[in-house]
């Protein structure tokens, strides 16, 4: 914002009093062609200002609200998964390095049990628990602080045991230890073509994939994989999540044989 209204304005700050539509709509205008941004990202800097344009109303500086007549909205984005073909071969293919096989272990062990990058990374032992003779996570979401609670799969397990003896996990006690998101993610590209998977893989995808394929896929209901996410409500995971055909393919097996 600072920089835009160098650019348009030739100074860093104003009044908040000043503001009005065509500021809105040139700010908008800035970041979607001088930032480069989607309408997507552009829409959420343009809320991030319209809550403080909130809090001037609360306040009672300013008596109107200059978005009254802005009407840009967020697009349904098409969220990307992995089939369970692909996770098997992810799985399954030998890394030519120490480091890409530790990225894909990771990104694995995202796809089993939906914890985020952020999540994953600070998981620590502590919060591994054995609660009806299961395995189970217990955490916080780093982003909505809302709990998530996630039973720990079998092949999940696997990588969690994997990585009990590394040093950084031994003396942090950490569950895996993982580098940053954006050498993550470059990494994942490199994984991607190794496995021959055309798809733009990044670590969030991990997330989407647990919520598809992994559990709705297979039966697991909306209301347990937004427990298990860590979301404040079903229409979050509904956000995320997709059915994908085998599901509606088993569902409407039963309405094939009655009209037959």
């Amino acid at each position: 914002l600072q920089v835009f209204m160098k650019s348009k304005y030739r100074k860093s700050d104003t009044d908040v009093r000043s503001l009005n539509l065509e500021f809105i709509q040139s700010f908008d205008h800035y970041i979607r062609t001088v930032g480069k941004c989607s309408n997507n990202t552009t829409v959420k800097y343009l809320q991030a200002l319209k809550k403080i344009i909130k809090m001037a109303i609360l306040k009672g500086q300013i008596d109107r609200d200059p978005f009254m007549e802005y009407n840009a909205k967020l697009v349904e984005v098409d969220r990307d998964y992995l089939t369970d073909n692909e996770l098997e071969r992810i799985g399954e293919t030998e890394m030519p390095r120490e480091s890409l096989e530790l990225v894909r272990d990771a990104f694995l062990l995202s796809c089993y049990t939906g914890l985020a990058y952020s999540d994953l990374k600070k998981l620590s032992k502590k919060q591994i628990i054995v609660e009806h003779g299961d395995l189970w996570i217990k955490t916080f979401r780093t982003k909505s602080k809302v709990k998530a609670e996630i039973m720990i799969l079998p092949i999940a397990k696997q990588i969690i045991d994997k990585y009990k003896g590394h040093p950084l996990c031994e003396t942090k006690g950490l569950i895996i230890p993982m580098a940053s998101n954006q050498k993550i993610n470059d990494h994942l590209k490199e994984i991607a073509s190794i496995c021959d998977i055309d798809k733009y893989m990044v670590f969030h995808m991990a997330r989407h994939t647990f919520a598809t394929t992994v559990t709705l896929a297979k039966g697991v209901s909306m209301e347990v994989v937004s427990r298990m996410l860590g979301h404040k409500n079903v229409k979050q995971t509904q956000h995320y999540a997709k059915l994908v055909n085998t599901r509606i393919q088993d569902e409407m097996q039963a309405l094939k044989n009655i009209y037959k």
